[in-house]
């Protein structure tokens, strides 16, 4: 069964909202269709039965449709207590309180609120089905605008519904439900309350009335949809009777709404049957009636007893005899009670007699017309009353008995009314005399009220006298004769009437200027007026004659002139109406006078005021004949028009006649026409120089004078007190928003508050004459003006409501309220300022009303005032204020006991904009979006605030433990929620719905509120964060023609959606089931495809291949469909004018105007939008244009001038309409850019924080690099979009690398394969030839920034890293083809072969597509890296070194060379790198990165082209270059001294750090250069590259010194790499240097001694802490930081053995056994030995068993690393993850892993394990072999002594001194056989190398030691 309430949200959104849609209108139809028998049997529902009540009693309940539902002992008590006030079925009373359940949340609460709730949600379903009926029927009969296919459907579908009887038990409902019984308004046993759908508490009775006037209204429609019965019309007379009797309640508007609803529920059939003629019989049932004519004949004139049901009766026999006029043939005839036949003729005479002397047209006028309920009615009904009373009047009128009868009514009131004026003394005739005047009056009264009707009806309805022939005739018969006042003021109030339209009021203002009726004409007014003015002119030449009095006649008649003269100047055309009148002085004649009536003088100036906006030289003509006709005003210094005087003696003027005159008579017409001239003068002022102190004494007048002591006056008609108000009010508003407060006016005031006391007013100093100021003071001190204006507020919104429904002051006493409201906020917005200046004497308003707390409860609770929007809209405002200002609001609000209405007054008020058809153009003027914005506001401000105290946060605990139950009390929350839920009105609540997002997301990530608002959008309940995902967020966008505002708000909407996704993905803990629930189905409706099946999932590339050949994707992922959405070109908003304009935009100074950003409020043109964009305010800008204009206007030559002016007009609108579109379109460029942003943050928390939940397929992740590379290649992508989407692109490939590497064969098992080491790159070569391509498109495209280019660089490297797949750098591939080939068998060789064609082929396409777009791609990077910032440089540098490493052909060298880009590297590094090092500021250190990158690519083309690349550099001179670098040769201070002078603590490197970086590049640089040594000529002085290397060496022996002492306190890896650079270099060139002056030489033997020895006797640190490493750690192989230092002490001994060896073998070095224990000097070759330590053979046998050690312990650990590896899927999860652990690898590890994960991390660690085992076993056979070829030389020349030494022997001890004694031989044999042996076993399987050499060189010592050659 379809819900009412969902019945009535469908007929209004197609009927109510725009131009409904094809399948809108079919849902319609289809919907009304299902809910045709509801209609037909309108709000009948079962009664009670026995069995279910027995059913219900046993607390078990089938309901419909449901399984049995249990219920305990309070809900049977309830749903019996429901379905005894209701008379509901007790099954239905269960139903009920199910939904109740549903909708509240009843768990907890009290039974007789359960009750109450459950009874209210059944009224509101009642409700709603009576409001669809109404909405169908005004479909039909008032609304236009519908298409009439539609019309036509609806109206069928009505008129089988009243065909069947609808109407028959409309009118049944209306008579029960005004009965005391269960199905009436409530027996006396029922609850008389119930709660609405906002929790609020009503009368039960109340309700019912309103079901009444609601059916009452239906009824009415109804009979203009099928003609009405016999029978019907006799029951709705019947009807009409219960209505009218209870009508008397005058005090009950809805009865009173309710009688004159069912009357014109007779009127209006009566009158259209009467219309359709006597002929048409088919159409109208009861004019064919004859029996029910001659019955309702008899009814009719029935007398009735009580006066106001006769007084209705009267109106329905005036009603019947039109019917009988039109509908009568004479053929029939009634019989009276005199037994005589009677015509029909004779039969409407005796109804219109009836109803003329009871003057029923004085009753509808009266009771009806004139009410507080009619004219508050609704204005469409009110419309159609008003119609068929225009219809029955001018049938009344045009019918020839209706003319005679009116005729006849006309001769009895010119007869009785015979004097034209009227006796002063006539309150003092006598009873009887005064009677029979009565009498007399009494006959006149049915004319004059005839002619009043007619005014009441086209004065509210002025269109329906257009084409009215028998009205205009009946003017000119009504307009002729008049004996008396009385009827021609109704004459003339007719005609003011009349003239409420624009045509009606050209037709008036001809018939009384062509004197078409005799004496009735503008002639009459003006002579009259002349003739006056003569008479008091006469009167004043004599001093002693007294002015004679206007007769009351004539004032009363010139009064009505001037009110039609007002009328025709405010309708009429805006061109003619400036040649009607040309001469207005006569009005303005007799203001001055005492003896003229305060009326007439306000009759006056209200015709003068209509003058005042037809030209401004008008304008100034009224001001000078006011300061020469009317009264002073004489209140203080200063008068209207004259200078400054003091009044000594009694004057006439304005205070006089207020307070002496008008207050007499409590009527006060003078002074409030005087307000309202003046405030219509004052509006149109332009001049606001002065600041209003013109106007300073009308300003003291209205604030002393009127407004004070309004509320102690005493009012004849109240509506005229709250005009009077109303002036005063809108006087002081223009004050205040018409003129600015300057400095100069609040410093001069401050000078006078000393003063305040003593100062007499005359000399109130200059600034206390700006009104502006008074009115602040006033407020800022809480005087008189403050004072009453919340006197009036403090009447209450309830006492305001009910008097603006019930009173005819309403409407007045509503304006006075909205006008007090804007004042306040007005003045809220400039106290601050001034009480800066002015405290304490004066302080801000807040603190003011904070004086009495409830001055703010009653100014916040206007927000529930519903009747105007306006008031509603500034309690916001108000509230938005005070909430910044007064942290303690929440308290006040709580204290003074309206939290819980206030809470439910904003949410009520939000709920009725949500419900509105139709939005305000101004987001100010949308009560909505002030709500929200209040809410977003106050969220940032101190708990509890306002947004918590609203949205039903708990403000009595702290917020944060809040538990959120919107479904159980009536807030802000659950209004957003129920909007947020259906997205209804897109186009009407775009606004609600935007800032109703940005209001979750904002209360999602505040510190307060988060937690609650994220479990309750979590919630099965609600499951906010998924549920838009499939229709709204990929949904088309609105075209931008059509709708662009709805399409910036759509946007706008769905960035705050993604953003709220991306949180909830972000911030949920996945301990927690509904968070990774919650998690699991996002990711699964954003990033999962029904299109890829699960095999997809066993194979990586084959689903990315798939989405490459796919050529109709139509299965897109969520999250690409959302991308989709964004990818349109954004509009233009760069200033590029229209053509036309640039010519004038110089003269009208278009590019100063908005080159100034300054805002509205500083002078500018800029204002700042409700989402924070800066745009352009048409108003202000127009108001430049057109000062501009004026300007050149002044200055053009008369010969030109209409010309030019035209076009300067034209360019004025086409500027006007340029920046119109300007702010439409950086309105949609902005959210264009958000939404980019929301889908940003969305897809980075899900690819970085929520893979597990995608299957970590890489395809996924290939799909959103293509897509996001692609939409940033695309035309349509700005630069601020290609941002977003790169750090997209960075964060998916980061993601990609890190899938491939820790599990690059997916999850479909749990063992990792050896394969795997290979195979990390698990993209397609497809998919990344895809993505490279698009990669270098996005680079070289046209519109670009460095920035983006950066981004883009990281991206380019990043791509690279991941194509070549490299796993670790120390895992070589020859290791990995070792693990591959173990037990591997032919097929997995054929995966092998296919692995590397892939990798192949993959490089051979990236070189291609790089080399293809080389020169362009080059020219780009070239551009950065010379002209861009520090960063940019650095990361074009960093790509430079990539691009060379993919260099096959050396093409990308060329490129490089071509461009000179080296030799800028080599200026900027000699230049710059000292500061970079010296300096520690962050440009210095962004300065000190740049030259990082250029060092790596001048190392990349040293080591990458090998000898060419050094040869390249070398002839650039690069040694020469870095030479002169001063940052080498930079002291440093102590490490312990340096810690604490220099540690800066910004994140900043340290001076060590930043020195390490030039120092270690540039040894490098200078290593490479090595290779270009030809050792063979190594003798040879003339080698340039050696001279240089040396010369760099002695350029910076403070550098190398540093370096070879090696005696820093602290063990620094970096120092330990320089060292072993320095080693390399010189151990590669030194040997060639013959002068020993530097030092070098000893230097490298000290290192020798020190690093050559065995660990246990090695003074090095390195040594010592790689040893204690490896006894404190179990696993110190895990250790990376230990194996570097122990790879690098491996290399720098290497170097050293190399060094000796060179000696040896070049320079015939011999070393001795053991250190010569000698005194003086001992050379040996080109060296000479002394006291410095030197290397000996002992040393070298000492390294030689220590590197044989090493060795073995290396191979042992490599085998047991490989043999781990082989059977790492043997290992359990804890084995595995102690692996991990000892390799300090636990941070890439969650809990949720897969042991696959696992294994493959710990496989990868022992891989690299290996690597470096296998690097260190390579460079340990290194040594081993030098050390054997240095035993193997010495033993060799043991007997042999080279000539250089020989010469220096004289004796046998100087051999041994040299060489050493035989025994000491014999020591060093036994030391070396033991190696030697350990040497001889060593396997070369697991070595890895080919140990031949080795072992022939071994064999070849042994056999000498052994055949005593060595002794």
């Amino acid at each position: 069964m379809v819900s009412y309430r969902q019945l009535l949200s469908t007929v209004e959104s197609v009927l109510m909202g725009p131009e409904a849609l094809p399948h809108e209108r079919a849902e319609l139809m289809h919907i009304l269709g299902e809910c045709l028998p509801d209609f037909k049997k309108f709000l009948e529902y079962p009664g009670p039965r026995a069995a279910d009540r027995t059913q219900v009693l046993s607390k078990e309940v089938r309901l419909p449709n449901s399984p049995p539902t249990i219920l305990d002992d309070q809900d049977v008590q309830i749903a019996l207590k429901l379905s005894d006030d209701l008379n509901l079925n007790e099954v239905d009373s269960v139903s009920l309180l199910v939904a109740a359940h549903q909708e509240w949340g009843l768990l907890g609460r009290e039974p007789l609120e359960i009750l109450r709730l459950s009874a209210g949600l059944w009224f509101a379903e009642r409700r709603a089905l009576i409001t669809t009926l109404y909405t169908l029927l005004r479909a039909v009969v008032l609304d236009e605008g519908h298409e009439n296919d539609l019309v036509a459907d609806i109206h069928s579908y009505l008129e089988e519904l009243f065909t069947s009887g609808l109407r028959q038990r409309l009118i049944t409902i209306i008579k029960e439900l005004n009965r005391e019984e269960p199905a009436g308004s409530g027996g006396p046993q029922a609850d008389r309350y119930v709660l609405d759908s906002r929790g609020a508490l009503v009368q039960r009775y109340n309700v019912a009335q309103r079901e009444r006037l609601g059916l009452s209204q239906c009824l009415v429609l109804s009979l203009l949809i099928v003609r009405i019965k016999s029978q019907e019309a006799k029951d709705i007379l019947s009807l009409l009777k219960d209505c009218a009797a209870d009508a008397n309640d005058f005090q009950s508007i809805v009865k009173v709404q309710i009688a004159y609803t069912v009357l014109f529920g007779l009127v209006i059939p009566l009158v259209s049957d009467a219309l359709s003629g006597p002929q048409d019989t088919s159409v109208s049932v009861i004019a064919s009636d004859n029996a029910f004519r001659r019955e309702f004949q008899g009814t009719v004139m029935a007398t009735v007893n009580d006066v106001t049901v006769e007084g209705f009766m009267d109106i329905v026999r005036l009603a019947w005899a039109v019917f009988m006029m039109f509908t009568s043939d004479g053929s029939f005839a009634v019989v009276t009670s005199s037994g005589s036949q009677a015509s029909d003729a004779m039969n409407i005479r005796l109804c219109l007699e009836r109803a003329c002397v009871k003057n029923a047209f004085k009753f509808i006028l009266v009771r009806v017309l004139r009410t507080a309920a009619f004219q508050n009615d609704d204005e469409d009904m009110v419309y159609m009353y008003n119609a068929y009373l225009h219809k029955m009047l001018t049938s009344f009128l045009s019918h020839s008995i209706g003319r005679e009868k009116v005729k006849e009514l006309k001769e009895r009131a010119m007869n009785a009314l015979r004097s034209y004026s009227v006796d002063k003394t006539y309150d003092s005739m006598s009873d009887d005399v005064r009677a029979q005047q009565q009498a007399i009056e009494a006959h006149s009264q049915p004319f004059i009220c005839v002619l009043e009707l007619l005014t009441e009806v086209y004065q509210k309805e002025p269109k329906l006298t257009e084409g009215n022939e028998a009205l205009w005739n009946f003017v000119h018969f009504a307009g002729e004769d008049h004996t008396s006042y009385q009827t021609l003021v109704a004459f003339l109030n007719m005609l003011t009437a009349l003239a409420s339209s624009e045509e009606g009021a050209k037709k008036v203002f001809q018939l009384l200027q062509s004197k078409a009726i005799r004496s009735v004409g503008w002639h009459t007014l003006f002579n009259s007026l002349n003739v006056y003015e003569q008479k008091f002119k006469q009167c004043l030449q004599n001093p002693r004659a007294l002015l004679p009095d206007v007769q009351e006649g004539d004032a009363r008649a010139l009064v009505a002139y001037l009110r039609v003269l007002q009328k025709v100047m405010e309708t009429g055309n805006l061109m003619e109406r400036t040649q009607w009148f040309p001469d207005i002085e006569p009005l303005f004649k007799l203001l001055p006078y005492e003896s003229v009536p305060p009326y007439l003088k306000g009759a006056l100036r209200n015709a003068i005021s209509t003058f005042v906006e037809v030209s401004p030289a008008l304008r100034d003509t009224i001001w000078s004949l006011l300061e020469q006709y009317d009264l002073p005003v004489v209140v203080g210094p200063t008068m209207i028009g004259s200078s400054s005087q003091e009044v000594s003696s009694q004057v006439y003027d304005m205070r006089y006649e207020l307070n002496e005159v008008e207050a007499r008579r409590e009527e006060y017409p003078s002074t409030l026409s005087y307000l309202k001239l003046l405030n219509v003068l004052i509006e149109k002022e332009t001049d606001v120089s002065d600041r209003g102190r013109r106007f300073v004494g009308i300003f003291r007048f209205v604030r002393d004078q009127v407004f004070w002591p309004f509320s102690q006056r005493a009012y004849a008609d109240s509506v005229e007190k709250w005009q009077l108000v109303v002036a005063c009010l809108r006087h002081f508003e223009m004050m205040l928003a018409m003129y600015d407060i300057c400095e100069e006016d609040v410093q001069n005031s401050v000078d006078q508050f000393p003063q305040l006391e003593t100062v007499p007013s005359s000399s109130v100093g200059r600034a206390a004459q700006v009104p502006v100021i008074e009115l602040m003071k006033d407020f800022m001190s809480g005087k008189t003006i403050f004072r009453n204006i919340m006197s009036i507020l403090m009447l209450g919104v309830n006492t305001i409501m009910e008097d603006r429904m019930s009173q005819l002051y309403g409407p007045s006493l509503e304006e006075a309220v909205h006008l007090c409201l804007e004042l306040i906020l007005l003045a809220l917005e400039k106290d601050a300022l001034l009480a800066d200046y002015w405290s304490p004497v004066y302080q801000r308003i807040d603190v003011i009303l904070s004086h009495d707390s409830r001055q703010i409860v009653t100014l916040l609770e206007y927000v529930r005032y519903d009747l105007l929007p306006s008031i509603q809209q500034c309690s916001i405002k108000i509230m938005n204020i005070l909430s910044g200002r007064m942290v303690q609001l929440v308290s006040i609000i709580m204290e003074a006991d309206a939290a819980g209405s206030l809470i439910e007054d904003y949410a009520s008020c939000l709920e009725a904009r949500a419900q509105d058809f139709q939005a305000p153009e101004n987001p100010n003027e949308d009560s909505g979006f002030l709500i929200l914005q209040l809410l977003i506001n106050n969220l940032s401000r101190p708990g509890p605030n306002v947004s918590h105290l609203l949205l039903r946060f708990d403000v009595d605990v702290p917020v944060e433990r809040t538990i959120l139950q919107p479904k159980r009390h009536y807030s802000c929350l659950r209004v957003i929620l129920n909007i947020l839920e259906t997205l209804s009105k897109p186009d009407i609540n775009a606004v609600l719905h935007e800032f109703g997002f940005q209001l979750l997301y904002e209360l999602c990530v505040d510190r307060l509120t988060g937690a609650a608002m994220v479990d309750l959008l979590r919630s099965e309940k609600y499951d906010f964060f998924s549920k838009h995902l499939n229709t709204f967020a990929s949904a088309p966008l609105p075209k931008r023609n059509i709708n662009q505002a709805l399409r910036v708000s759509d946007l706008q909407q769905r960035a705050w959606l993604l953003k709220l996704l991306a949180l909830e993905l972000h911030a949920s803990d996945m301990d927690v089931i509904t968070h990774r629930e919650s998690c699991r189905r996002l990711i699964s409706r954003l990033f999962l495809q029904d299109s890829l099946d699960a095999s997809n999932l066993l194979s990586p590339t084959s689903g990315i291949e798939q989405a490459l050949n796919k050529t109709d994707n139509i299965h897109k992922m969520k999250v690409l469909e959302l991308l989709d959405v964004i990818q349109f070109r954004p509009p233009e908003t760069s200033i590029n004018f229209p053509q036309p304009v640039l010519k004038f935009k110089d003269d009208l100074l278009v590019d100063e105007t908005l080159g100034n950003s300054a805002v509205v409020e500083k002078g500018g043109v800029y204002y700042y939008s409700e989402r924070g964009y800066r745009l352009i305010d048409l108003a202000a800008f127009r108001d430049k244009l057109w000062q501009e204009y004026r300007r050149i206007e002044a200055q053009t030559d008369a010969v030109i001038h209409e010309r030019r002016l035209a076009e300067l007009k034209n360019i004025v609108q086409q500027l006007l309409r340029w920046g119109w579109k300007y702010n439409k379109n950086l309105e949609e460029q902005a959210a264009q850019l958000h939404m980019l942003v929301g889908w940003s943050q969305l897809v980075e928390v899900a690819v970085s924080r929520r893979m597990e939940f995608m299957g970590n397929r890489p395809q996924t992740l290939f799909e959103i690099l293509d897509a996001s590379l692609g939409a940033t290649t695309s035309q349509d992508c700005s630069l601020k979009m290609a941002l977003s989407l790169t750090q997209v692109f960075l964060t998916c490939m980061a993601k990609l690398q890190d899938q491939s590497f820790f599990s690059p064969g997916g999850e479909s098992a749990d063992n990792v394969t050896c394969v795997d080491l290979l195979s990390t790159a698990r993209l397609s070569n497809s998919a990344c030839h895809s993505i490279l391509l698009k990669l270098v498109t996005a680079i070289l495209r046209h519109e670009s920034s460095e920035v983006l280019r950066r981004r883009q660089y990281a991206i380019l490297l990043s791509y690279f890293q991941y194509c070549r797949g490299m796993v670790d750098s120390d895992v070589s591939l020859a290791i990995k083809r070792n693990l591959l080939l173990e037990g591997q068998d032919g097929e997995d060789d054929v995966e092998l072969q296919k692995i590397d064609k892939d990798h192949a082929e993959l490089a051979q396409m990236n070189f291609s597509i790089l080399k293809r777009e080389a020169t362009a791609l080059f020219e780009v990077i070239t551009k950065d890296a010379t002209q861009g910032s520090e960063v940019g440089k650095a990361m074009a540098f960093y790509v430079l070194d990539a691009l060379l490493s993919f260099d096959q052909d050396q093409v990308f060298l060329s490129q490089l060379q071509s461009r000179d880009l080296l030799h800028g590297c080599l200026s900027d590094i000699s230049n710059n790198s000292y500061q970079a090092v010296m300096l520690p500021t962050a440009d210095s250190i962004r300065r000190l990165y740049t030259v990082e990158a250029e060092l790596a690519l001048l190392l990349r083309v040293g080591f990458g082209y090998k000898k060419r690349g050094a040869q390249a550099l070398f002839s650039m001179g690069v040694l020469e270059r870095l030479s002169s670098c001063r940052a080498v040769d930079i002291q440093l201070m102590e490490d312990s001294k340096w810690a604490h002078t220099f540690k800066m603590g910004l994140g900043l490197p340290s001076q060590h750090d930043r020195y390490r970086q030039i120092v270690s590049p540039v040894l490098r640089l200078v290593f490479c250069f090595t290779s270009l040594v030809d050792v063979s000529e190594f003798l040879e002085e003339t080698n340039k590259v050696n001279r240089e290397i040396i010369d760099f060496v002695k350029a910076h022996q403070g550098l190398f010194d540093r370096i070879l002492r090696d005696d820093e306190s602290q063990v620094h890896v970096q120092s330990l790499e320089e060292l072993e650079l320095a080693i390399a270099v010189l151990t590669k060139v030194w040997p060639i240097e013959e002068s020993e002056d530097f030092g070098i030489v000893q230097s490298i033997f000290n290192l020798t001694c020190s690093y050559l020895c065995e660990e246990t006797e090695s003074s090095s640190k390195y040594v010592k802490e790689i040893q204690n490493s490896k006894r404190s750690l179990e696993h110190y192989i895990g250790n990376r930081e230990v194996r570097k230092m122990e790879l690098l002490v491996t290399r720098l001994r290497c170097n050293l053995t190399s060094y000796l060896y060179c000696l040896v073998t070049r320079k015939d070095l011999r070393l001795p056994i053991s250190r010569p224990n000698i005194i003086d000097r001992v050379s040996a070759g080109t060296y000479t030995f002394g006291k410095q330590r030197q290397p000996t053979l002992e040393l070298v046998a000492s390294l030689l068993r220590q590197t044989t050690t090493d060795l073995e312990h290396s191979i042992e650990e490599k085998c047991l690393l490989f043999t781990k590896i082989q059977d790492v899927n043997e290992l359990s999860r804890h084995e595995v993850d102690e692996i991990i652990e000892a390799y300090g690898r636990q941070q890439y590890i969650s809990v949720s892993d897969s042991i696959r994960k696992r294994r493959y991390l710990a496989m990868i660690e022992m891989c690299s394990a290996v690597g470096h085992r296998e690097c260190l076993i390579t460079l340990l056979l290194h040594i081993v072999e030098h050390a054997l070829n240095l035993f193997y030389i010495h033993f060799e020349s043991r007997l042999r002594v080279p000539d250089h030494l020989s010469q220096g022997m004289t004796r046998l001890i100087d051999k041994e001194t040299i060489l050493g004694s035989r025994e000491d031989m014999m020591l060093l044999n036994e030391r070396i056989l033991p190696i030697l042996e350990r040497l001889e076993v060593l396997n070369e399987d697991k070595a890895g190398h080919s140990l031949k050499v080795l072992h022939r060189l071994v064999h070849s010592l042994k056999s000498r030691i052994l055949l005593g050659y060595g002794s």
